[in-house]
């Protein structure tokens, strides 16, 4: 392939981050979010094993799940996530060797941008989406002032720092995609917990950008 995939419909904007995540809980956490309305995860490679538990997801949850790595640093990155059958890359930072791998294997893409250079050059590299990073650093304020100057097809997410109690803040600056970290996932948490704070998370977006 020869572009990077465009973000998909998700039924809700909402990617969850699981980082730390084991490979031996990898599959009941999955469900679990996935159960509860969140068709997006991604491992950060710099849990344990990562591939491994990206692998168990994807082979657990179906098709239309889109599953992937985040904290995507390196092309042997790429290639790890497209072997462990992941779609979607996320990463902390805009990338073109990173970018072009994805690119090769047609993946949808999520780089992390901060500023309006990076916001045009994740743009003109292919990005499926922009990853708005640390979010709480800049603020909703600070997105809608750089997405005055987007373009208007641009899809925008906010990560870091992000909770279910900001989605009316960002949306008002044109957000559309939230990654929710430690708001809904940390390690040694039991799938329970996490599946109320997914169904939070999912109760939260429904109120703020309508029901699925």
């Amino acid at each position: 392939m020869t572009e990077t995939a465009p973000f998909p419909k998700l039924e809700r904007g909402l990617v969850a981050i699981l980082r730390g995540l084991k490979p031996s809980e990898a599959v009941a956490i999955g469900q679990a979010i996935f159960g509860a309305g969140v068709e997006a995860i991604e491992v950060p490679l710099n849990s344990p094993d990562p591939y491994a538990s990206i692998a168990s997801i994807v082979g657990a949850l179906p098709p239309t799940a889109l599953v992937g790595a985040g904290t995507v640093l390196s092309a042997a990155d790429v290639d790890g996530l497209h072997q462990a059958g992941g779609r979607l890359l996320v990463s902390p930072n805009i990338d073109a060797e990173v970018m072009g791998r994805a690119m090769h294997y047609g993946m949808v893409t999520m780089p992390g941008v901060f500023t309006p250079t990076e916001a045009f050059q994740a743009i003109r590299l292919g990005a499926s989406a922009l990853k708005f990073f640390p979010a709480s650093v800049l603020g909703a304020a600070g997105i809608s002032a750089m997405r005055a100057v987007l373009p208007a097809s641009v899809l925008v997410g906010a990560v870091g720092g992000v909770s279910d109690k900001d989605f009316a803040g960002y949306k008002a600056a044109g957000v559309s995609v939230f990654g929710l970290g430690s708001s809904l996932f940390k390690p040694g948490m039991s799938v329970d917990e996490v599946a109320a704070r997914a169904k939070a998370a999912v109760q939260a977006w429904d109120a703020a950008f309508g029901a699925a």
